[in-house]
């Protein structure tokens, strides 16, 4: 019995230190591959039609109107399956069969969003029935090919994420805050230069903590975090 707790214990050290690297890490990271527009695709199986439509996601309040959109368009489609991923790190994501038989829709659909290395991302594909009964195997591949068609058709981009910081200082500090600003090549907006100046910088999240202990040691310099985009 001893040994069983042990052992126990020993995993339960393993997975909560594997859940503390996983979030350091995405503490770090500040890029992520999505898509830059709406795109669609198109796959025939044996008299079936598999029309498919990828969406970049800003939010997850945009996921049920979309879906919601595609299949009043496709009203009369035996089958309106889908999968998403959000997420920095592709965390959050569902995948939907709708009717179809249990991992042959969703999953392959998810499964290429994945393959592309993509997040913020929905996929549904429309499928029109031919009349003729594709099978398990069948239907995966289908799935998977009209998802992948839409993929494939599509712009992918990189997103930076940047955090926005409201910098207040007086304007003997101007040199030491443009010193700063030049060395770590950070995106500046809405200046204000007076005795007192004020500005707003972007800086990339994974140097956030750098960057921000630089400002610290300029002199009667206070900022502001407002928004991360």
């Amino acid at each position: 019995m001893k040994t069983l707790n042990r052992n126990t214990e020993l995993g339960n050290i393993a997975v909560k230190v594997y859940f503390m690297c996983a979030v350091q890490s995405m503490k770090k990271t500040d890029k992520y591959r999505t898509i830059r527009s709406v795109s669609s695709g198109f796959y025939r199986e044996k008299g079936s039609r598999f029309i498919s439509v990828a969406s970049p996601l800003n939010n997850s309040d945009e996921i049920k109107p979309l879906i919601d959109s595609v299949k009043k368009e496709h009203h009369e489609a035996r089958h309106n399956c889908y999968a998403w991923v959000t997420g920095i790190s592709g965390e959050n994501w569902r995948a939907y069969d709708d009717g179809e038989p249990s991992g042959t829709a969703g999953r392959p659909i998810l499964g290429q969003i994945r393959s592309f290395g993509l997040t913020n991302v929905l996929i549904i594909v429309s499928r029109y029935f031919g009349g003729t009964l594709l099978g398990t195997g069948g239907l995966i591949n289908a799935y998977r090919s009209a998802a992948r068609s839409a993929l494939e058709n599509a712009e992918i981009t990189v997103h930076v994420l940047r955090d926005r910081y409201e910098l207040v200082f007086p304007y003997q500090s101007m040199n030491d805050v443009m010193r700063i600003i030049k060395e770590e090549d950070l995106k500046q907006s809405e200046h204000l230069f007076g005795m007192e100046c004020r500005m707003t910088v972007s800086v990339n999240i994974s140097a956030a903590e750098r960057v921000l202990s630089r400002f610290t040691r300029v002199e009667d310099l206070k900022y502001r975090y407002i928004d991360t985009d």
